[in-house]
């Protein structure tokens, strides 16, 4: 018969998480604490100042019995261009400002502002209910789609 001896619990083994993974949580890490810091540093937040403006258009958005979108001045009630077909960055852009006002039970009549800044940006504002639309964070081709109602547009 042999003799047993008592077990003795193994060497413990090292930690086997992979290093990789705790290294690529600091470089997060360390990404998301730069990026702050320079969105801090450099003013360019969400909360930043908005160039002056440099020309500002008072537009109102009708849909048409045909399908089409009357867009016409607010000042005036000149018809500055009729929509037709899909136009789906004005249209997409029209409905998220619609929607607002909707729900917080406003009409239609009360215009958007266009606002075109010094620094070449567009903005699209409803005054109604302070919703804006940076125009520009979406490409050169959908904030044409906007500046061509300045087109035309009266002092």
């Amino acid at each position: 018969m042999t003799a047993r001896t008592p077990t003795t619990p193994a060497a413990l083994a090292p930690d086997t998480f992979p290093r990789w993974v705790l290294m690529c949580a600091g470089g997060i890490v360390a990404f998301s604490l730069i990026a702050v810091g320079l969105v801090r540093i450099t003013g360019n937040g969400p909360d930043q100042q908005a160039a002056a403006a440099t020309q500002e258009r008072l537009l109102r958005f009708e849909d048409r019995p045909d399908g089409g979108v009357a867009v016409i001045d607010g000042r005036n009630g000149d018809t500055v261009s009729v929509l037709h077909g899909e136009q789906g960055f004005v249209r997409g852009a029209l409905r998220a400002l619609t929607r607002e006002r909707h729900a917080r039970g406003l009409g239609s009549q009360q215009p958007f502002q266009l606002i075109a800044r010094t620094d070449g940006r567009l903005t699209l504002l409803d005054p109604a209910t302070g919703q804006r639309v940076d125009l520009e964070s979406f490409g050169p081709t959908n904030a044409a789609a906007f500046a061509r109602f300045f087109e035309n547009a009266r002092p």
